[in-house]
C-alpha cells in the first residue's frame, strides 16, 4: 500500500476534535524526526482554547532557498454519527475512495507532504536550503477554531527568503463525506 495512503488512515484514525489533537502530530514528528528534522511545539489561542502546533525543521548542509509547508490536523466536530454512513474516525473505502473525517481537510494533504519529505529527504540527504523551512511544516491543531490564528501569527513572523505553502484540497464534498480517491 501506498506510504501516503497508510499514513492518511493512521491520521484519519485519531479524532483530532479541535482543540484535542488526538496524537495526530505526535505521530507525525516522530516521522519527521527520523528523516532528521528538529521539532518544536509551540502553544497557541486564548487561555481556554489552548491548540498546539508542531513545527519541523531541517537544515541542509549547504545554504539555498527555503520550503515551508502548511497545514492542519484537526477537524470540527462530525455532527450526528447516525447522518454519517460509517464511524468518521474509522478508514473506509467506498467505490474506490477513501472516506472518513479529515480525508478532504486535509490529512490526506499532510501525509502527502510528510511522505514526500522523507522521501526526498532519503534520496538527497545533501539538499541545498532548508526543509521544509526555517518555520518547518506548520501543522497546527486549530485551524478550524479560533485559536487559529496562532500558526499564522507565526508564519507571519519568520523570514524566509522563498517559501511554499500548499496542501489543501477542495472538493466541493461536504464537510461530513470526506473523501478523497488516493491510489
Amino acid at each position: 500500500m501506498n506510504p501516503a495512503l497508510r499514513l492518511t488512515e493512521a491520521l484519519i484514525e485519531r479524532a483530532s476534535v479541535t482543540p484535542d489533537d488526538a496524537g495526530c502530530q505526535t505521530l507525525l514528528a516522530q516521522r519527521l524526526a527520523r528523516a532528521g528534522f528538529s521539532c518544536e511545539w509551540l502553544v497557541a489561542g486564548p487561555d481556554d482554547f489552548r491548540v498546539t502546533n508542531l513545527w519541523a525543521h531541517r537544515k541542509g548542509p549547504r545554504a539555498g532557498l527555503a520550503l515551508a509547508l502548511a497545514g492542519h490536523t484537526d477537524v470540527v466536530p462530525p455532527g450526528p454519527l447516525a447522518a454519517w454512513s460509517s464511524d468518521p474516525f474509522v478508514p473506509t473505502y467506498r467505490d474506490g475512495r477513501l472516506q472518513g473525517r479529515g480525508a478532504a481537510d486535509m490529512k490526506t494533504s499532510l501525509a502527502c507532504m510528510v511522505t514526500a519529505v522523507e522521501a526526498f529527504v532519503a534520496d538527497h540527504p545533501d539538499h541545498v536550503g532548508e526543509l521544509p523551512g526555517r518555520v518547518g511544516p506548520g501543522v497546527p491543531a486549530g485551524d478550524s477554531d479560533p485559536a487559529r490564528q496562532g500558526a499564522a501569527g507565526e508564519v507571519r513572523d519568520q523570514p524566509v527568503e522563498a517559501a511554499q505553502q500548499c496542501g489543501l484540497p477542495r472538493s466541493g464534498l461536504a464537510d461530513d463525506q470526506d473523501q478523497l480517491a488516493l491510489r
